[in-house]
């Protein structure tokens, strides 16, 4: 399935300063030990090869769809539940990301999270229904909860300032590869085995990130965060627990009508007390006061809207090409590693193109392009070239890396060093938030473009179209920033 960023927090004032460091430095404001050199690149590699297992194994189930549909006598379009129990448990967990790895480490907790991952990954192997496919997706998501906000963590932590880019850019290839590269792999693995097997791979691979992250991640010593937010961390489980709920029931006929409006009232009035509790009280456990700086709450916001649109993706385009288009699991991930290769052919320029343009102009940019390759899937045809298709998703795949690439690290331009363990907690369920309502949004466009009739081409042109649409939304938050916005990050000088 990153990133971005997440917040816990540590009282930030009314008028949060914007500089990189406060004027006045407490304790928890001096910088851990930064890694320089070679070994400056090895933490940011150690952590995104442990968190690569997990991006594989989300998109490798979205090509699964179809075939563990026919194992367990289910809709395709109904399994999505195994999509967004898995981020629902997520968003859920992640708030308590940010004070747990403070109070207890943040490697140690990283470790953790992934042995529960992997022991969440032989569960789902070993599931015979679609509810303990979902049990152990939830168990799945309650260690991805801890890995993604704590390793970037990590990262923010070890890297100086002018390397961050470098660092947010090697950090963010799982979350942009692994989905890309989850499709074929879980095709091949399909085609010679039974899908269980996409479940266990996790295991070897995720043994081998944990080595690599007792290695070369350095363990950081952090004061003591005081005492947590357990009234605020419940507001917001049932905040996000109803949101979610409510997007993913809507409109499908899986619960009566009333259940759906009991669960939208209980996760409205849950956020707005979650709201009225985090502006009063020193320590929330979300900080919202950390989007009063420009440059986070532009990448948040932002960031948001485009995972509407691309969060629909791993669940459509696998349906699209497999079912629509009557296409093999092989094939249908052969090709979508196209968007692989565009990912990966950011890494050699993100740092000029940042440095040439600067934040805003890129941002504004790769929201367009993200929203115009997000809709192009709904066009494609039994006719359509191969390599029409290949060129399509190798562009979206590029304008997606440089769009995340540049709001992940835009997001910690100006967070003082203290909150940078809170700003990667909210970060982190914003972005799950938005990766489960475009899941649940793509779903729900495809069930009303479908009717009760077969799975065409046809019905998923509107879905495609209305998810590339929500990305459009993000220009908005980009179009307010400065134009010197992230320069020091950027390496860009402003006039």
């Amino acid at each position: 399935m990153t990133k971005s960023s997440l917040i816990n927090a540590v009282g930030v004032s009314a008028s949060v300063d914007a500089s990189i460091a406060p004027a006045v430095e407490s304790p928890r404001d001096i910088a851990p030990p930064r890694q320089t050199g070679f070994r400056a690149n090895l933490v940011p590699l150690a952590v995104a090869s442990a968190l690569f297992m997990e991006f594989i194994d989300s998109t490798a189930l979205s090509t699964a769809l179809p075939t563990l549909a026919r194992a367990f006598h289910s809709d395709p379009v109904h399994l999505k539940l195994a999509l967004t129990s898995y981020l629902l448990a997520l968003a859920v967990g992640a708030p308590a990301s940010g004070w747990v790895a403070d109070r207890f480490g943040p490697r140690r907790v990283f470790l953790c999270a992934m042995s529960v991952f992997l022991i969440g990954s032989a569960l789902c192997g070993l599931s015979h229904s679609v509810e303990q496919l979902v049990g152990a997706r939830l168990i799945q998501g309650l260690g991805g909860a801890m890995m993604t906000p704590v390793g970037r963590l990590i990262v923010v932590g070890s890297a100086p300032r002018d390397r961050l880019v470098s660092a947010m850019t090697w950090f963010s290839m799982p979350a942009l590869v692994g989905p890309l590269l989850g499709p074929p792999l879980s095709g091949l693995v399909l085609a010679v085995a039974d899908w269980p097997f996409i479940f266990y791979i996790n295991i070897p691979v995720g043994i081998a990130g944990m080595i690599a992250v007792l290695c070369f991640v350095p363990k950081v010593v952090q004061p003591h965060p005081g005492r947590f937010d357990s009234f605020g961390f419940i507001l917001s489980a049932l905040a996000i627990t109803g949101i979610v709920f409510l997007a993913e029931t809507a409109g499908v006929n899986l619960v009566p009508w009333w259940v759906e409006v009991i669960t939208g009232l209980i996760g409205a009035s849950a956020g707005l007390l979650y709201v009225r509790h985090a502006l009063k009280v020193e320590k929330p456990v979300l900080n919202l006061r950390l989007l009063k700086i420009p440059t986070f709450s532009a990448s948040m916001w932002g960031g948001t809207f485009v995972r509407l649109g691309i969060g629909a993706g791993p669940l459509l385009l696998p349906l699209l090409l497999q079912v629509g288009l009557g296409w093999s699991p092989v094939q249908s991930g052969l090709v979508t590693i196209s968007q692989a290769v565009g990912a990966l052919s950011l890494k050699s320029v993100a740092q000029r193109v940042l440095k040439r343009f600067g934040f805003r102009t890129v941002l504004l940019v790769a929201a367009l392009g993200t929203a115009a390759a997000s809709a192009l899937p709904g066009g494609f045809r039994a006719g359509t070239p191969i390599w029409a298709i290949v060129l399509a998703l190798m562009l979206g795949g590029f304008l997606r890396s440089l769009h995340f690439t540049s709001a992940n690290a835009l997001a910690y331009a100006d967070i003082p060093r203290s909150q940078t363990s809170q700003a990667s907690t909210l970060s982190t369920v914003l972005q799950q938030v938005g990766m489960s309502l475009g899941v649940s949004f793509g779903g729900l466009t495809l069930h009303l473009a479908r009717g009760n009739g077969p799975l065409i081409p046809q019905n998923f042109v509107l879905p495609f179209l209305i998810v590339g649409g929500a990305a459009l939304l993000a220009i908005p938050c980009y179009w307010g920033l400065k134009a010197d916005a992230g320069a020091e990050i950027g390496g860009r000088r402003v006039a």
